[in-house]
């Protein structure tokens, strides 16, 4: 059922951990909220970055999610805000890192090699991006806590509801298919 009322009833469920409720709300919405944050930040890979850390912190929350009676712009609401911190944290790192080009000694690297690295580097992140769009929503979410959140196996369990051992495995598995994708380099 679409609408405020479906919407709705689907987050009252999601807050009792209705795993199937959840992916019918991400399924639901998912198009308009990617548009929404396409329009925020003119980003593609931002917008579907920012929904997915969204959507994985409700499930991680859902236990204690306030009762909402226009799920659709709460979402939103949600969304903007993550956006704009990951827009803020991408700003810290590109500042960060011209503040380290410009500390290094770019004007002694030959013409060749430069660009030999900085076309290197953009193919390494295009490849890198394409391998994660390969992993399903679960593995992104353990990759990301994992590796950007820096959780131990034991967190990640607690967090997912999943055994410690059945985190392992699907992290080992998205590794396994990440090293695979991205063999050649």
């Amino acid at each position: 059922m679409k609408g405020p009322l479906g919407y709705r009833l689907l987050w009252e469920r999601i807050r009792s951990g209705d795993e199937g409720a959840f992916f019918d709300l991400y399924a639901q919405l998912y198009k308009d909220l990617v548009n929404f944050g396409i329009r925020t930040c003119g980003d593609v890979d931002l917008s579907t970055e920012a929904l997915d850390q969204v959507f994985a912190s409700i499930w991680e929350k859902r236990e204690s999610l306030d009762r909402v009676e226009n799920v659709q712009s709460y979402l939103l609401t949600f969304l903007k805000r993550k956006i704009l911190r990951l827009l803020e944290k991408q700003n810290k790192i590109n500042t960060a890192l011209q503040h380290l080009k410009a500390e290094e000694d770019w004007t002694e690297m030959p013409y060749d090699e430069f660009i030999i690295r900085v076309q290197t580097n953009e193919l390494v992140k295009l490849r890198l991006k394409e391998a994660l769009e390969t992993l399903t929503f679960r593995q992104k979410q353990l990759i990301h806590l994992k590796f950007f959140e820096g959780y131990s196996y034991e967190k990640i369990a607690e967090i997912t509801h999943m055994s410690v051992k059945t985190a392992y495995n699907t992290l080992y598995d998205a590794l396994k298919t990440l090293r695979e994708e991205l063999k050649e380099f």
